[in-house]
């Protein structure tokens, strides 16, 4: 394993990091604690994965729970990111929920620092690494309050870094610009991005270069919903409780043959591999956190760190095809969040979805 450090903290992670999502909520297939605990160890043990990201939200705490009971007595071995925004502790709220609703969400400071001791509890620790809002939306962005709170969080010792995780659907845009201007120092930034879906976390990342000199990324969905495993195929049926299922047909026939324009990458590792390999190019990702639910999964994504870098032109292909949706012509993507700026100029950060309006790569990626 190699490690990447956050700027300007001594917040020092594995690059291969491990999300609880999976093992705490039930949407990708049912997962015992026993399990959750054992599979934790073995990657830490096994292959020297160090982060460990969760959320107060995944499964009401089950995940924070699951990280203090794999790791108790041995917490200055692994760092620890988690969220905060959801009340969770709304019982009505609770019991009224559907699916994948979302929660109501309250960032007033008593609310936030109720949130955050009740996180210290459920981790057994007396810090968090990393924190950060989740799902945060644009009257977050503008809520100084709010990152005031998380700035004194820091310098109380209640938390080592702080940032916002963006989403649902797959990422939001302005939002994310408009909290790095506003929020120059702010620490990191949680966004879905990958190979097939690089709109909008490329110009995400380009805002961030531009306004925010020590924020860095931590990446989840890092392999679309598993459609960069290549193990899916158009007649994949996912279990009855995988949120998989739910996604329209057109998801997973028009990703397989996306994934078809890729085996050029395959030659020397498997493509979720390579899908690790792609965003490890781009020096402020600190950290891939893959959707894993089964210890062969975390040591085919560990062992991306060994494989060889992918190379300049492997990076050029990739960035080609992206241009052209990866040979396939389907509805423009629909997303949740601001994709056009309200006030202001776009400064050339793409609207919607309109591939020939990205920005150029910057001329260090994949060097």
């Amino acid at each position: 394993m190699k490690y990447r450090v956050f700027p300007n903290t001594d917040v020092r992670v594995s690059e291969v990091g491990f999300g609880t999502w999976t093992t705490s909520t039930g949407w990708w297939g049912d997962k015992t604690d026993a399990d959750a605990v054992a599979m934790m160890r073995r990657a830490l043990d096994e292959h020297g994965v160090t982060f460990f990201d969760a959320a107060d939200a995944y499964g009401n705490g089950r995940a924070e729970r699951q990280i203090a009971e794999a790791f108790r007595g041995r917490r200055k071995e692994i760092v620890i990111g988690t969220k905060i925004g959801y009340d969770i502790y709304d019982e009505a709220a609770l019991a009224a929920r559907r699916g994948q609703q979302e929660l109501p969400m309250r960032t007033d400071p008593t609310f936030m620092r109720m949130a955050v001791e009740r996180c210290l509890e459920r981790l057994e620790t007396d810090y968090i690494d990393v924190l950060q809002l989740h799902n945060a939306k644009m009257e977050h962005v503008r809520d100084a309050e709010l990152w005031g709170t998380l700035r004194d969080l820091q310098r109380e010792g209640k938390i080592r870094a702080w940032g916002a995780a963006f989403g649902p659907a797959i990422g939001w845009l302005y939002e994310s610009v408009e909290l790095v201007e506003r929020e120059p120092d702010i620490n990191t930034i949680q966004m879905i991005w990958n190979v097939l879906e690089q709109h909008p976390g490329s110009a995400m990342i380009e805002a961030a270069r531009r306004h925010a000199p020590n924020c860095c990324f931590n990446v989840r969905v890092t392999h679309a919903s598993g459609m960069l495993e290549g193990k899916y195929t158009e007649d994949t049926v996912f279990p009855e409780n995988d949120h998989r299922r739910h996604r329209p047909r057109s998801w997973l026939v028009n990703g397989v043959q996306k994934v078809k324009t890729l085996g050029f990458l395959t030659t020397r590792m498997t493509l979720g591999q390579a899908a690790i390999k792609w965003l490890l190019a781009e020096p402020l990702v600190v950290t891939a956190l893959p959707n894993v639910y089964d210890d062969e999964q975390v040591a085919e994504f560990a062992a991306a760190i060994d494989a060889p870098d992918l190379s300049a032109e492997d990076m050029t292909r990739v960035q080609e095809l992206d241009a052209v949706n990866f040979g396939i012509d389907e509805e423009p993507m629909k997303y949740k969040g601001a994709m056009t700026r309200e006030q202001g100029a776009n400064v050339d950060l793409q609207d919607a979805r309109n591939p020939i309006s990205r920005p150029a790569m910057p001329a260090n990626r994949g060097a």
